[in-house]
């Protein structure tokens, strides 16, 4: 496996203690999103969806130590929009990794090159780079030519520089596994990248293009068929084993959400990373106060198709940490890539989907201009606004996103 010792030993630790403790639910990762706004439009995305006065919300450094610190995962995940365009993710890199947070900072690597001067080398700071593939296939992904030469070619420099570096690629139907197996083995081997994320792609219910996304039978089959390829040839992952093995039909798993909260400019996204329906303000609400046995494979037409490690990964780890003889065994035997599949999970009584973004959108666009609103009334009252003045304001936004909704 490609994640190092260091961090092997110290998300064990943390594990270990949550086990002992009797904890139910806690996370393992922090995905956190300071932004919204990117330098890309790729075909499967479904997170840039989003008017430009919240493309143009940035989370301070200060939010996003304090959401590091509320949560406590090991783990943070600096997704977006692309993280390089925040002017402070310098500062707030720094911040993470002071406390000793494993800092996966997730971009496309178009601006990574000019900025590596401001990053210094360090094991708790890694650049996950999106690379969906070879040049064709990743090119066409983004939506874009000429995005994989330039993410490559920073690869290589970060790597030269003593950067810890992996890459995140997702898999989309109709790739050919052939060609797969063939990047996976140029990443790893010729890039030089710690390890490979890979997943199948989420359907974002605002994804521009539908058609490109997996259903469960063909990501089984399509990774069983890149593992079979992939033996004897030292791939290195940046995964747990049985995530994988689950990826390859081999285990039935739960969805665990809870492992890996989302913190973006609207504050806790319910349920998860992938599904915003709603907001609250602490971590404690996210965890208290969400109907988590509401969501998740089985149980909500949304999360249907969903094999994302951001779903998945957090329950193979406690899996790992429960049962470490089934990883053991994985280790020695390597992936299943043929013969029958573990039982898939009941599809009887789920919830139909319920489509709530653009209520939502409408909802943080109005607290937005409540907050400008109130913003200019101190402003125009000489720095301070009197609780009559910003409860009026409150009290007309509050009514007129009432009118809207009606």
């Amino acid at each position: 496996m490609g994640v190092p010792l260091i961090q092997q030993l110290r998300v064990g630790t943390y594990l270990m203690k949550q086990r002992l403790r009797g904890t139910k639910r806690y996370p393992l990762v922090l995905m956190l999103e300071p932004l919204f706004r990117c330098n890309l439009a790729c075909a499967g995305c479904g997170k840039i969806d989003y008017p430009d006065s919240i493309l143009n919300k940035r989370l301070s450094v200060d939010e996003c130590v304090a959401a590091a610190d509320e949560c406590g995962a090991p783990i943070v995940s600096i997704a977006g929009g692309e993280p390089l365009l925040h002017r402070q993710m310098v500062q707030i890199v720094e911040e993470l990794t002071k406390r000793k947070k494993f800092v996966y900072l997730c971009t496309n690597a178009l601006l990574l090159m000019k900025r590596l001067d401001d990053f210094k080398p360090s094991p708790y700071l890694t650049f996950s780079i999106h690379l969906d593939g070879d040049q064709e296939h990743h090119d066409a992904a983004v939506c874009q030519d000429g995005v994989f030469d330039k993410a490559t070619a920073a690869i290589r420099e970060a790597r030269r520089r003593g950067f810890r570096v992996t890459c995140n690629t997702t898999l989309f139907e109709g790739v050919d596994v052939d060609r797969v197996a063939n990047f996976v083995s140029f990443a790893t081997d010729d890039l030089g990248v710690e390890g490979v994320t890979i997943a199948p792609g989420f359907a974002y219910e605002r994804a521009p293009t539908q058609q490109v996304f997996l259903n469960r039978q063909r990501t089984k089959q399509l990774f069983r068929d890149l593992f079979a390829k992939g033996k004897g040839k030292g791939w290195k992952w940046n995964q747990s084993s049985l995530y994988l093995d689950f990826l390859a039909g081999n285990q039935t798993y739960d969805c665990t959400p809870w492992g890996n909260p989302t913190r973006n400019v609207f504050g806790w996204q319910r349920p998860c990373y992938l599904l915003n329906e709603g907001t609250v303000s602490t971590f404690r609400e996210l965890m208290e106060e969400t109907d988590w046995d509401s969501y998740g494979t089985g149980r909500y037409e949304k999360c249907a198709n969903c094999m994302m490690h951001c779903g998945y990964e957090a329950t193979a780890v406690a899996d790992t940490v429960s049962k470490p003889w089934k990883a053991l065994g994985l280790a020695l035997k390597g992936i299943q890539t043929d013969g029958p599949m573990a039982p898939e999970v009941s599809f009887e009584n789920q919830r139909p989907a319920q489509w709530v973004f653009d209520d939502l959108v409408t909802q943080q666009m109005s607290r937005s201009d409540a907050a400008k609103a109130a913003e200019e009334a101190a402003r125009q009252s000489g720095g301070c606004a009197t609780p009559s003045a910003a409860s009026h304001v409150k009290r007309k936004a509050a009514e007129k996103s009432a009118q809207d909704a009606a």
